[in-house]
C-alpha cells in the first residue's frame, strides 16, 4: 500500500486501532478490525471506508449506520481526502482519459446523457436488468448488497468509476444496489453503444472484463445468484482462474459447490472453448477419491461447474496446523490420491496441478482430489501450466505431459507431508522452477533419518528429473506401497469398486395428476435403467 494512503486512525490520530494508545480505554474501532473490507480504497480492513461501518467513533461520539451518520461523514476531512486520492488513481483516470482524449471516446460522450442524482438516492436497484452504464463524473456512491433482509455496504465508487458495466457485458441482473453517497453527476451510456466501442477498442474491452472479474471477487456478503437450476449464495474460495461459491440445487434443496470461471479469462474464446471441453470430460469421471462434477452451466458469458459440496480441510491448511504427518497417515493419503489419479489416467486425463491445496481431507481422512481445471489429455502439449512449487520438469520446459508428470508432483506432495517442507523453496518462482530441471530432489532421509525405506524410495523415484526413470504408471506406485500398506493395515491400492448410493424423492400430487404422472415416471424409469440406476417406488400416506 502506498505510504501516502492513510487509514482513518492514522489520519484522525484517535488511538483506537489494535494496540493503539486509547484502544483499551475506548475500545478498538470496528473499522480497524472489519477484515471483510480489506483492500477497498487500498486500506487496511475498513480503514479507508470507515463511513460504511456502524459503531465507529468520531469526535468522541459513537456513531450509527452510514445512513445515520451520512451528513457528518461526507463533510469529514478524511472522507474528502480518500475521495480525492481514489478519484485520481490510475485506473479511474485511464477511463476518463479515454473519453476525454480519444476521438471515439469523445464521440461517445457526445451521445451520452448527463444525469444528476441527489445524495441518498438509488442509481441502480439490485436484481434489475438494465442496458445502461454510468460513469461518475463528480461525487461518490456506495455499493450495498441486500441479503436475508439486511443491507450490507460492500464497496465504494468515486469519480472515474463505471457502474452497471457488469450487467451489460454478462447479461446478469444487477448484483447490488448503488446509492449516491453525495450529490452525483453521471454520464449515462447505452449498453449497445458501449459494446460497440469495446469491440472497436480491444484494450477497453479488456479493461472492462478486468473490472467485472474484480467486482465478483469480494470478501463482503454477495447477493444470491440464480445459475440455471442452482442458486449461489456465498464465496467460499478463490484462485487464479475461478471463484468458488457455496450453493444449492433450487428444487432438490441439495447443497452444491459452484465454481465460476473469472470473466477476464472466460471472455477469451480459445480459453473458454478449451476449458469447457475439458470440463465435459472431467464431468464423466466418477471415483470416490475425485470430487464429483454434477453439471456445467454456460451463462452470463462465463462457465459454472457444479460439484458436490464437501466438508473437510485442504491438505495445505492441515500441514500449516500440524507441520508434518506420520508415515502411516502419509501412506494412507498417498494410496488414495494414487487411486484417484489412476482412474483419471485410465480415462486419458492428466491432472497437471497436483498440490496440497488441491487435496481435500474429509473428517474421516478420506481424500478427494479437487480442481481439474488444468487437466488435459495424455500427451498434450504443455504451455507452462501448473503451480511453480509442484510442477514437473517437463511442465517447466513446456514439453508434452503424461501420467508421469502427475507422479512427479505427487512425489513432491509426499515429501512435504513427511518433512513439513517443500523440497525446492525460494521467493523467486522462476528460480524455483529452474531447480526442478537443474538438480535432483533432496534426500528426505536427511530430514527424517528413520523414515520407512519404501517411502524414501518412492519419493526419489517419483521425482526423478528424467520421466523415463520414474514409475511408468500409478499401478507401479501402488505396488511400491504394498508392504507398508500391509504393515499399517491399510488397503493396498487394488481396483476401485464404486459404492452404491440411495437418494430419495417425494412426489406430491393430486388424483387428477395420476395418469400424466405415470407416463412421466415410466419415461424417467427408462432413462435411469440406461445409466445403470435402479428406481424403486412406494406409496406413502395421503396428505
Amino acid at each position: 500500500m502506498p505510504q501516502h494512503r492513510l487509514n482513518c486512525w492514522d489520519f484522525m490520530q484517535c488511538g483506537r486501532e489494535p494496540d493503539g494508545q486509547r484502544a483499551e480505554e475506548l475500545g478498538v474501532c470496528p473499522a480497524a478490525v472489519e477484515a471483510s473490507f480489506d483492500g477497498i480504497n487500498f486500506g487496511k480492513n475498513a480503514g479507508r471506508i470507515c463511513w460504511a461501518v456502524a459503531g465507529t467513533c468520531c469526535g468522541g461520539k459513537v456513531q450509527g449506520t452510514f445512513a445515520e451518520k451520512r451528513k457528518s461523514c461526507v463533510t469529514c476531512d478524511f472522507y474528502k481526502n480518500v475521495q480525492k486520492q481514489e478519484g485520481n488513481s490510475s485506473a479511474k483516470q485511464k477511463l476518463l482519459r479515454f473519453f476525454a482524449e480519444d476521438q471515439t471516446g469523445a464521440i461517445l460522450l457526445d451521445m451520452a446523457k448527463c444525469r444528476f442524482v441527489k445524495v441518498g438516492e438509488r442509481i441502480v436497484e439490485q436484481g434489475e436488468i438494465r442496458d445502461k452504464a454510468y460513469i461518475i463524473q463528480r461525487g461518490s456512491c456506495l455499493v450495498v448488497v441486500e441479503k436475508d433482509g439486511q443491507l450490507h455496504p460492500v464497496d465504494h465508487r468515486v469519480r472515474g468509476d463505471i457502474i452497471g458495466v457488469t450487467s451489460i457485458l454478462t447479461g446478469e441482473p444487477q448484483n447490488a444496489h448503488i446509492e449516491a453517497e453525495t450529490d452525483v453527476e453521471l454520464w449515462t451510456i447505452e449498453g449497445s453503444v458501449l459494446n460497440n466501442i469495446s469491440t472497436e477498442h480491444p484494450e477497453l474491452f479488456e479493461f472492462f472484463t478486468e473490472i467485472v472479474a474484480s467486482r465478483f471477487d469480494t470478501k463482503r456478503p454477495v447477493a444470491d445468484r440464480s445459475i440455471g437450476k442452482y442458486v449461489a449464495s456465498d464465496i467460499i474460495g478463490r484462485g487464479a482462474f475461478a471463484i468458488v461459491y457455496g450453493g444449492v440445487h433450487s428444487s432438490l434443496n441439495m447443497p452444491v459447490t459452484i465454481k465460476m470461471m473469472k470473466h477476464d479469462l472466460a471472455m477469451n474464446p480459445e480459453f473458454l472453448e478449451s476449458f469447457v471441453n475439458e470440463a465435459k470430460i472431467i464431468a464423466k469421471l466418477n471415483h470416490e477419491n475425485i470430487v464429483q462434477v454434477y453439471d456445467i452451466e454456460e451463462r452470463y458469458r462465463t462457465v459454472f461447474i457444479i460439484m458436490e459440496r464437501l466438508t473437510g480441510t485442504a491438505l495445505n491448511d492441515l500441514l500449516r496446523s500440524v507441520y508434518k504427518l506420520s508415515p502411516k497417515r502419509v501412506v494412507n493419503f498417498l494410496i488414495q490420491i494414487a487411486r484417484g489419479l489412476q482412474y483419471a489416467h485410465r480415462h486419458g486425463i492428466v491432472h497437471q496441478d497436483i498440490k496440497p491445496a488441491n487435496i481435500l481431507v474429509l473428517p474421516d481422512d478420506k481424500i478427494k482430489i479437487l480442481d481439474f481445471g488444468l487437466a488435459c489429455p495424455v500427451g498434450s502439449e504443455n504451455f507452462l501450466t501448473g503451480t511453480p512449487f509442484y510442477m514437473s520438469p517437463e511442465q517447466v520446459q513446456c514439453f508434452p505431459v503424461d501420467q508421469r508428470s502427475d507422479i512427479y508432483s505427487l512425489g513432491l506432495v509426499v515429501y512435504e507431508m513427511l518433512t513439513g517442507r517443500k523440497p525446492f523453496e525460494g521467493n523467486d518462482h522462476w528460480k524455483v522452477m529452474e531447480m526442478r530441471t537443474d538438480r535432483d530432489i533432496p534426500d528426505p532421509a536427511e530430514l527424517i533419518p528413520d523414515m520407512p525405506g519404501p517411502l524414501r524410495d518412492f519419493i526419489r523415484k517419483a521425482c526423478a528429473r528424467d520421466p523415463d526413470k520414474r514409475f511408468r504408471n500409478i499401478a507401479e506406485v501402488l505396488a511400491s506401497m504394498k508392504s507398508l500398506a500391509a504393515e499399517y493395515g491399510l488397503a493396498n491400492g487394488g481396483p476401485y469398486e464404486p459404492k452404491r448410493k440411495i437418494r430419495m424423492f417425494y412426489l406430491v400430487y393430486g388424483d387428477e395428476d395420476t395418469k400424466e404422472l405415470k407416463v412421466a415416471v415410466d419415461d424417467f424409469y427408462i432413462k435411469m435403467q440406461r445409466i445403470g440406476v435402479d428406481l424403486k417406488a412406494g406409496d406413502l400416506i395421503d396428505l
